[in-house]
């Protein structure tokens, strides 16, 4: 086995920790927001969405073995930073948002949306962390089907995780007055 699969198969290994630290955390945020009144939206899409996370953790080390991808230093450092980068945001992310940050879609009535943060400039920077993160892992074993099939399936998932988050939104926090000159992805 090759240095390179095993490095590839312990960064796939601590991003994996790193989400479910991440669940942890959600499950804490989610307490804190029934407490205070909070309503629970848009729940058929989410098992879907952590099958498709869960899988794709598997997916990338598998089609490396598997296929015998091989490991391009050069693409796999670039991606190795551009995860670095990834992370960087979506925890720049669950910092603006404090305790209003879930993997669910979870909002407490009345209150307004956050503007802070990256949200000043776009509507879902953590969702552009994701698609970005779907392409890096992978490919820093040139694990590109998975990068592919993954990337498009996320992309898909999200068309309905994006419209029933931005509707709990508007429903419960005046999000559409707050956020509607900022565009969704990109400043």
């Amino acid at each position: 086995m090759e240095l390179s699969f095993l490095v590839f198969c312990v960064i796939v290994a601590a991003v994996a920790l790193e989400r479910g630290l991440e669940l942890v955390i959600a499950n804490r945020h989610a307490a804190r927001a029934f407490e205070q009144g909070g309503v629970e939206e848009g729940m058929p899409h989410y098992r879907v969405m952590k099958l498709l996370h869960a899988s794709f953790l598997v997916a990338g080390p598998l089609e490396v073995w598997f296929f015998d991808r091989p490991f391009i230093p050069a693409l796999g450092a670039a991606m190795v930073l551009l995860l670095c980068a990834t992370m960087g945001l979506r925890y720049w992310v669950i910092a603006t948002l404090g305790w209003r940050w879930n993997t669910r879609i979870i909002v407490v009535p009345g209150l307004g949306p956050v503007t802070g943060g990256p949200y000043r400039w776009i509507r879902h920077p953590n969702y552009v962390a994701v698609v970005v993160e779907l392409a890096a892992i992978p490919l820093i074993h040139s694990a590109w089907l998975t990068a592919l099939v993954y990337g498009v399936c996320n992309l898909l998932l999200l068309r309905t995780r994006i419209a029933a988050e931005e509707a709990a939104l508007r429903k419960h926090c005046g999000y559409e007055e707050a956020m509607s000159e900022r565009p969704r992805f990109m400043p």
